[in-house]
């Protein structure tokens, strides 16, 4: 995530919380405004009975509810802080239990939530690899997904240091290197050209190349000729020089135009008998391992794989930083061709499904404690202030309509208490 992106969040959150503390002052004034309300008709009452009786029935509603009023204030205080800063016991609970809270949230999560039972239960429901699919198969997602990549990758770039490199090289590209069979991979490329005619592309341009080299170099042909022949007529050798050139060149011609000519078959053979050289001769294999040990201690000793690096950063850099990159356009468009097999293949997607659900139930077993540990440890390093002040811009709210509803219910209780003394008196 940018810095940009943290600093818009960090807003929003701000934001969010200042609406809940003004939501959680307003409530508070008014289930305090409702106490107060209650006190002064309790006054009143005091003051005016003897002259009014029937203000009994208010009155009994009104210390009711300035009793239940008190109470829940009282209650809903302790639980973040000391009434009016006095050491009462079992006050400031959430401050004074803070580690015990941390603790049994981490066991309440682990033991309710992170149960492979349940988080499997529920993933089983979703077709995740086809909803993957088809939201990587629309090119807009896919070409978000690979800008993420594309930008990411200076910054990678970035990271790695002329000692990582040559760290890597010695550590991770050198050994790899040292055990591959270099005739062998040969044989096999080999093979692979010959067995789809890939080979003869190669024939052709190798036969166009010796036709442009005898275009250009007859006159040094002819030289070299009459240095040979000193005894025959300069004209003479040229004749015989250029005779010679046209019937290469004719040949060439010819093996161009018939696939089936005996020079091609002769080629054919030629690579063939070399792959299988490659493949079972001692010979081509220990010559093979010699040319990779001195391209290693090569690399090595000119810091070529630092110099790949840097090469690699400045072509990802300008592709990346360029109109049209071509590394964005690669990323998006593989992505988007993924999408489009997953999305149109049941079997794929089962397969998926199937390896995510395992690496799911794996990682919950393994992992599920240290999550719980996590959240038990991130709960008790935060300040005691700090926890109460979070937990009542949450839940604070909420408690005050217990305040509001407690001198509402008291009251009601208050009358119908005097009501049953009156009853019981009668």
């Amino acid at each position: 995530m940018s810095e940009g992106e943290n600093d818009l969040l960090s807003v929003s959150q701000a934001a969010s919380d200042a609406r809940k503390i003004q939501r959680l002052k307003q409530m508070q004034r008014i289930a305090t405004c409702l106490l107060a309300v209650m006190v002064a008709v309790l006054l009143a009452c005091v003051a005016w009975q003897v002259q009014h009786p029937w203000l009994g029935w208010v009155r009994a509603f009104a210390e009711a509810g300035t009793v239940g009023a008190v109470a829940d204030w009282y209650a809903v205080v302790a639980l973040f802080r000391r009434p009016f800063g006095l050491p009462i016991a079992h006050t400031a609970i959430i401050a004074e239990n803070q580690a015990r809270i941390a603790e049994s949230l981490g066991g309440f999560v682990e033991t309710n939530f992170l149960t492979p039972e349940l988080i499997i239960g529920r993933l089983v429901e979703h077709n995740a690899a086809g909803a993957l699919g088809m939201w990587l198969a629309e090119p807009v997602n896919s070409r978000a997904v690979g800008d993420v990549v594309a930008d990411s990758l200076p910054r990678l770039f970035d990271g790695i240091d002329e000692a990582d490199a040559a760290r890597f090289f010695e550590h991770v590209a050198a050994p790899q290197l040292r055990t591959l069979d270099v005739s062998r991979a040969a044989s096999e490329i080999l093979k692979v050209l010959t067995e789809g005619d890939h080979h003869q592309p190669l024939l052709e341009r190798g036969l166009a190349g010796f036709e442009a080299w005898l275009s250009t170099n007859v006159d040094l042909i002819k030289a070299k000729f009459s240095e040979a022949s000193k005894y025959t007529p300069a004209p003479f050798d040229a004749w015989i020089v250029r005779k010679f050139v046209d019937g290469i060149v004719a040949l060439l011609h010819e093996v161009a135009a018939r696939p089936d000519h005996e020079l091609r078959y002769q080629f054919d053979k030629a690579v063939q008998d070399l792959a299988l050289q490659l493949r079972t001769s001692a010979v081509y294999r220990r010559f093979g391992h010699r040319l990779t040990r001195e391209c290693i201690r090569y690399f090595q000793r000119e810091g070529y794989a630092y110099r790949l690096l840097v090469a690699a950063r400045e072509r990802v850099n300008a592709d990346i930083n360029g109109k049209e990159s071509v590394v964005r356009g690669l990323v998006a468009a593989v992505l988007t061709a993924l999408g489009k097999s997953i999305g149109e293949d049941r079997a794929i997607q089962h397969k998926l499904n199937a390896w995510w659900l395992e690496v799911a139930r794996d990682l919950v077993v393994r992992y599920r404690h240290q999550l719980s540990t996590l959240i038990t440890d991130v709960v008790k390093s935060w300040e005691a202030e700090e926890v109460s002040r979070k937990i009542e811009v949450e839940i604070g709210r909420d408690l005050q309509f217990v305040r509001v509803n407690g001198t509402l219910v008291g009251g009601t209780v208050g009358v119908l208490l005097h009501a049953l003394i009156l009853v019981v008196a009668t």
